[in-house]
């Protein structure tokens, strides 16, 4: 049964989902606005015909991690994931190929995976059980914190806050954290490139998120069946069925206000009132498009354009004739001057001479994303966002996917391009004019200290009443498990603000500390 509430959501991806779903589960009347014609965003399938047949790859994120939050979510909405989704759980995550000739097979099963380190250093191997031990301790203490909102510096002084302070260590990156417990800088890398899920240096990304390969190790990396954009087709299903209604190809124009409040909307031409709206959008874009500059405070236009940014990706969707049957499910080549490669990349200034890539081969597992007798290959290379005098991507892509395509043969794939039958290409210029993505970043705001917790934009939006976030653009972050928390967090928020009942609940309660005045009133 819905209440009077009405709520406008703007954007399809997984945030936006996932918040359609539980506010429409607590009573709201909910209306999702998608400028494209399918769901999911950068989660989205690309659907690709060619004389072959059909492909079916994942457009941005292929790994899916942690499903517990999203099987929390659906729990919540009286349904169960694993009737919606079938996901498979990889054996051996991935293969980490060095340069040097040397590789890893990553793996759950501690036994394997400690011999797989032994091959690189005895002692490492014995560190791995203290690596997982305090980790699994930092994920325990650091749950509460990425389960709860931030509303203002006072919430930094709560109880679970202040436990989990001492695991923090500001003044140390993911490698010297992981230095601790591993000495083989290649070793060191194997838990640490996973910085990369939130586009960030292992050099310089936080030390928390030492919690990231943890949490491969400890949970596992599965494999949506038909990809992760299944996931989001799922989700869109399941929020239907909720009474959501997903408007497709209706392009929101502005988000309307009566003073600070949000009021509504203009979608596709048409007006929508609102009680509250959910931005789902790319936060830096969405912002400066839909909101005019004067009635925001703390998130001016000037403020925007002076944060620090994620790196974006150049890449390669290939259907080719024939399988790949030695090629892992994953494989991530680490370029043997790693540190050089992330200088590059961070600078924006030039593209990578000696590139670390990423390649799935998705149809060793799941042979249906492809025609009969062939396969999907999807490659990714960090590169830098796009910056002022910065790469001039027309310029270089046709070189720079000729390396891509070569560097497939460090892999044992020699002369692919004679295989091809689909090509997609995406360059950090594409991210942005085709994705709507500030700057082509593809994983948002960077995660450094200063851009965390309640120095992020909130998921209560503290320049504006009525107005909520989700997604990789505020607290906690980038990366689907936490967007997904990202849409709890925000729900429950709008929920409460509304006067719903919400039907799920988060790791600590919510404050009302530094909310709009407007907002605060209205309750």
């Amino acid at each position: 049964m819905t209440s009077n509430r009405r709520v406008g959501i703007v954007g399809a991806g997984p945030g936006g989902l996932a918040a359609a779903m539980l506010l429409a589960r607590a009573g709201a009347e909910v209306t999702l606005h998608e400028r494209r014609g399918q769901v999911g965003g950068r989660s989205s399938t690309i659907e690709a015909r060619s004389p072959a047949g059909i492909f079916h790859f994942d457009m941005g994120p292929t790994f899916f991690l942690y499903p517990r939050v999203l099987q929390e979510v659906f729990a919540a909405c009286g349904m169960d994931l694993a009737e919606e989704v079938d996901l498979i759980r990889l054996d051996t995550h991935y293969r980490l190929q060095f340069e040097d000739g040397a590789a890893i097979s990553a793996t759950s099963d501690m036994r394997r995976l400690a011999t797989e380190i032994a091959r690189f250093s005895e002692a490492d191997a014995r560190a791995l059980p203290r690596y997982m031990s305090d980790n699994r301790r930092k994920l325990e203490l650091f749950r509460p914190v990425l389960e709860s909102a931030f509303n203002g510096p006072r919430d930094m002084l709560r109880p679970f806050m202040l436990k989990a302070l001492p695991w923090l260590r500001p003044s140390h990156s993911v490698d010297s954290d992981l230095g601790r417990y591993f000495s083989d800088p290649r070793v060191r890398l194997a838990f640490s490139f996973q910085s990369k899920y939130l586009g960030m240096s292992p050099f310089r990304c936080p030390s928390l998120f030492t919690i990231l390969s943890f949490m491969e190790y400890e949970f596992g990396v599965f494999h949506p069946r038909g990809g992760c954009g299944a996931v989001m087709t799922a989700m869109a299903r399941a929020a239907r069925r909720l009474g959501v209604k997903i408007r497709l190809d209706d392009p929101v124009e502005r988000i309307d206000f009566d003073g600070r409040r949000a009021r509504g909307l203009r979608a596709g031409g048409v007006d929508h009132d609102y009680d509250a709206v959910v931005i789902n959008a790319d936060f830096g874009h969405a912002m400066r498009h839909l909101v005019p500059d004067a009635l925001r405070r703390r998130w001016t236009d000037r403020k925007i354009e002076s944060k620090k940014y994620s790196c974006s990706t150049f890449m390669l969707y290939l259907g080719i004739r024939g399988t790949l049957p030695d090629l892992a499910h994953h494989t991530i080549y680490l370029a043997q001057d790693y540190q050089r490669n992330v200088a590059q990349i961070e600078s924006g200034m030039e593209v990578p001479d000696n590139p670390s890539f990423y390649v799935q081969n998705a149809c060793v597992t799941d042979p249906g994303l492809a025609p009969p007798g062939c396969s999907t290959l999807y490659v990714l290379i960090p590169v830098g966002h796009n910056v002022v005098d910065g790469v001039d991507w027309p310029q270089v892509q046709a070189r720079f996917r000729r390396l891509a395509l070569d560097r497939l043969a460090r892999l044992g794939i020699p002369d692919i391009e004679h295989r091809i039958v689909f090509e997609k290409m995406m360059t950090p210029p594409d991210w942005e004019s085709e994705m709507a993505i500030h700057r082509g970043a593809t994983f948002n705001l960077a995660h450094s200290l200063g851009q965390m917790l309640h120095m992020r934009p909130r998921n209560r939006f503290e320049d504006l009443g009525g107005v909520y976030l989700v997604g990789g653009g505020t607290h906690p972050g980038s990366g689907l498990p936490v967007i997904f928390e990202s849409a709890r967090i925000s729900a429950k928020l709008l929920a409460e603000d509304l006067g719903l009942t919400p039907t799920w609940d988060t790791a600590m309660p919510m404050t009302n500390e530094d909310a709009p005045p407007e907002l605060v009133a209205a309750q």
